[in-house]
């Protein structure tokens, strides 16, 4: 009875069973090999800045560079603005010194910390963010440093006015 349904499943498949051997064998592998598993590295905290004279732009590649580390699954810790830095150039008119055109240029500035990067990630990550860099943004990626939370304020002057005479106030009655 076992012989006569072998014989219809080899005509099924119209190919012989037994004809094909069957191997009971594995791959050798040395124990010293599962001993160590490779870990990739995680980079410390990421701090990127962007700084540009127009912001609208810096505001849109703000926005693209979270869409990147969105797709690489980094976290993103913060993203906030600094305040803005004024300057003042003047144009000379040539040989002398008479101002031939004055401008009034403002750099603002976007600082983003990202963590859990990977370092295998870490050079197509700078190496995407270098190719589409707009023109007149500055990139510039270091590690997150805890001094940066203090150039976010601005300072508040009537607080600080107050500050100082309270401490003129604290000394006078002392004497």
């Amino acid at each position: 009875m076992i012989l006569n349904v072998l014989k219809q499943v080899t005509t099924y498949c119209r190919r012989p069973l037994f004809n094909e051997t069957v191997r009971l064998y594995s791959i050798y592998e040395p124990p010293y090999l599962k001993q160590k598993e490779f870990v990739i590295p995680i980079c410390p905290v990421l701090n990127i800045q962007i700084r540009g004279y127009n912001y609208p732009v810096l505001e849109s590649y703000q926005s693209f560079v979270h869409k990147i580390a969105n797709v690489f699954n980094f976290t993103i810790d913060q993203s906030f603005p600094l305040p803005h830095k004024e300057h003042k150039i003047k144009r000379y008119k040539k040989g002398s010194t008479i101002v031939d055109a004055e401008y009034d240029l403002k750099i603002y500035e976007r600082d983003i910390q990202i963590s859990n990067v990977s370092s295998t990630k870490y050079p197509i990550l700078i190496r995407i963010l270098e190719a589409t860099l707009p023109e007149g943004v500055s990139l510039h990626v270091d590690k997150y440093d805890p001094s940066l939370e203090k150039k976010r304020f601005i300072p508040n002057r009537d607080l600080i006015d107050t500050k100082k005479e309270l401490e003129e106030l604290t000394e006078n009655k002392e004497k």
